[in-house]
């Protein structure tokens, strides 16, 4: 008697440092058919969410359930096949497909996660979503026992319900949203409670409350201490005379229209993006024991999200206008702060800018983020007097920035002629808007 082929659904690796992920929701419930290309769970990667799609047609039999998490490669479901019949280990093929993290596109379509309708328990609790809603909604709304589904329209991309949507329905203002009340006498909460799971408990300091990191900041903290330790760091530093960058800005204001308006970092972005093209190595990796020179330039933006630090692309910055990568980033900034941004749009980055001006830091000696050769560090520009060439005493507006360097791809020289040639593209601005 034989036995039908089953095909092996395997925990999929979703982005260059993804390790493990968790099943939020399966969109399909088991013993239903399935068609390939057809929707199928909701997976929480460490650095968003996905979903996974059927690769094969057949009779869906879960192995993993909701809420849990496992490593990459595991095998979670499968389609088609004999039921009951026991699961073959995957193939080399099988993992190698699954291990292998999404390629960054050259135009990245961010796709939202659709999220199921769940099923109100006793009752209790909001009403399931029909539409789509950001994690973070959907965890907000059983806190406070707000039913997506009856809110009119998100404030989202596309509709979508984000962390606003919820607090005003609840009656909250989003900046004072109450945490749940703690119960008299809590008990100890393990790391599998989840993303922002709090303990309190009274100790000889008064009370204490225990947050439990989110998987994204469980990863940036992962990989920072991993750069600390591994990355020889040093950091070169300039003043940017900013003069003639501020009096382009207003002239762009001037004739931007409905149209987004470049800002500083922009600027900055783009200066870096052809500074990068004449440097090559500063665009490089070194991984294993060889320098890794990529083809793109693909700069990366840190954002800071909710409650995390995540850094979006903009992909192929150095062959893009100065109005083009505007819209970029104020696309990509706003994803990330709803909560819509997806892997791809995450991957790819070859070097990063961390700006910490708009909150008012002078310099900023960032992290590196592995395996990029560099990041650059921004600080706000500020109002200062100095001598001019000939001995006066004028007014200049001067903004530092720092250049963390891997110094096993980076040498001081290197480093120093690629930071100059950004400050010589911000004090000449007009090379930087052509």
């Amino acid at each position: 008697m034989s036995t039908a082929t089953a095909t092996v659904v395997l925990m999929p690796k979703l982005s260059d440092s993804m390790e493990e992920g968790t099943i939020l929701s399966w969109l399909v419930a088991a013993g239903t058919e399935v068609m390939a290309g057809q929707d199928l769970l909701e997976v929480e990667a460490d650095k968003a969410n996905m979903t996974v799609e059927a690769e094969a047609a057949g009779a869906l039999e879960i192995l993993v359930e909701e809420g849990e998490t496992v490593a990459v490669g595991t095998p979670i479901a499968r389609i088609g096949g004999d039921a009951g019949a026991p699961v073959a280990a995957p193939s080399p093929g099988e993992l190698a497909t699954a291990s292998k993290a999404p390629a960054a596109p050259d135009a990245p379509v961010a796709t939202p996660v659709a999220t199921p309708t769940p099923t109100p328990t006793n009752g209790a609790g909001p009403l399931g979503d029909t539409r789509r809603s950001t994690p973070l909604a959907r965890r907000l709304a059983q806190v406070h026992g707000v039913a997506i589904d009856l809110i009119a329209t998100g404030s989202g991309i596309g509709g979508r319900v984000v962390k606003a949507d919820v607090l005003a329905a609840a009656g909250i203002e989003s900046k004072t949203a109450p945490e749940p009340t703690p119960a008299a006498a809590p008990e100890p909460v393990s790391e599998d409670a989840g993303s922002g799971a709090a303990a309190r408990v009274e100790t000889p300091k008064g009370g204490s409350e225990t947050i439990f990191l989110s998987r994204l900041q469980v990863v940036i903290a992962r990989r920072m201490a991993e750069a600390k330790a591994t990355v020889p760091h040093f950091q070169v530093e300039t003043e940017v005379r900013m003069d003639a960058a501020i009096a382009l800005r207003g002239e762009l204001k001037a004739v931007a229209g409905d149209g987004p308006v470049p800002s500083f970092n922009d600027m900055i972005v783009r200066a870096v993006a052809l500074a990068l093209r004449e440097h090559p190595k500063a665009n490089g990796s070194y991984i294993d024991g060889a320098f890794e020179l990529h083809d793109k330039v693909n700069v990366g933006i840190a954002v800071a999200a909710e409650d995390a630090l995540v850094v979006p692309t903009i992909f192929d910055a150095d062959r893009k206008s100065l109005g083009e990568i505007a819209r970029d980033s104020r696309r990509v900034a706003a994803r990330v702060r709803e909560g819509a941004v997806t892997p791809p749009e995450l991957a790819g980055g070859t070097f990063t800018v961390s700006n910490l001006g708009m909150f008012g830091m002078t310099a900023i000696c960032p992290v590196i983020n592995p395996p990029q050769a560099a990041i650059l560090g921004v600080g706000k520009t500020r109002a200062v007097l100095q001598r001019g060439v000939d001995g006066e005493i004028e007014d200049a507006s001067l903004m530092t920035l720092t250049l963390s360097c891997d110094h096993r791809i980076l040498y001081g020289a290197e480093a120093a002629e690629f930071l100059g040639a950004i400050r010589d593209l911000l004090e000449t601005p007009l090379r930087v808007a052509l």
